[in-house]
């Protein structure tokens, strides 16, 4: 299901910077352009403020580092999807947008069918990240790395932080997923599902019992089975206020 993402160019040339506007311009509804930004520092603000789900950026900004400044954003807000534009083939950049998990990589200029090829895989990945947007009344959906998992509302227990990325406890196991647990939050948050500390959230609506000396939640499924959650000094105080 074709979502519209919210677009934040960061181009520090003039004349690229219109080229690519334009070409995003064509490319619409896929994506819709909110700002664009020609430094570093007008960049961080726009981010920050309007929180869009994809940047263009630009890999060098008039001498500074966009990795710096992915870097920065994260410490204040989950990062939007990422697609960076170069003109140079650094592998060392390469492999640092690999770990931030970019999207896509693309060459200066910008062919307009590569743009389109990568605007389709964050809209993808947008869509994947979103249970929201899934067309399967009553579950959840999360990429992972062979593919998709389908899972009942009803059948997560708990989610749990796995460095970028996040893992997702049910009465059968666990599922590693490619969504971040900021992510999770927002998808979850409308299904009685709570962030309790930094790194786990739990579904209320299946809390069966809480041993607070043990600091242990206790979640019941609907066919009786059970999975603990060991709980954080921080998530135990938070459910404790919320139970």
């Amino acid at each position: 299901m074709p979502t519209t993402l919210r677009t934040i160019v960061v181009e520090d040339e003039r004349l690229p910077r219109l080229t690519l506007l334009q070409k995003l311009e064509d490319l619409r509804p896929q994506v819709e352009v909110i700002d664009s930004c020609d430094n570093y520092d007008s960049a961080l603000q726009s981010i920050l403020r309007l929180k869009p789900d994809l940047l263009l950026l630009d890999i060098q900004l008039q001498g500074r580092d966009s990795i710096q400044l992915l870097n920065e954003l994260s410490e204040s807000m989950p990062l939007p999807y990422v697609i960076f534009t170069t003109a140079y083939s650094d592998r060392n950049y390469l492999m640092s947008a690999i770990k931030l998990s970019a999207v896509d990589y693309l060459l200066k200029p910008i062919d307009k069918n590569s743009l389109s090829l990568a605007i389709a895989k964050a809209n993808e990945r947008f869509v994947a990240d979103h249970p929201e947007y899934d067309a399967l009344p009553g579950k959840a959906a999360f990429r992972t790395a062979t593919g998709k998992l389908f899972l009942n509302y009803d059948d997560i227990a708990f989610v749990r932080a796995d460095g970028n990325y996040s893992q997702v406890s049910t009465f059968d196991g666990t599922e590693d997923t490619l969504v971040s647990l900021a992510t999770m939050e927002q998808s979850l948050g409308k299904n009685n599902f709570t962030r309790i500390d930094r790194s786990t959230i739990v579904n209320r609506k299946l809390i069966y019992k809480l041993n607070a000396k043990r600091r242990l939640c206790i979640l019941r499924s609907s066919d009786g089975r059970m999975v603990n959650l060991e709980l954080s000094k921080a998530g135990l105080e938070t459910l404790l206020r919320l139970m």
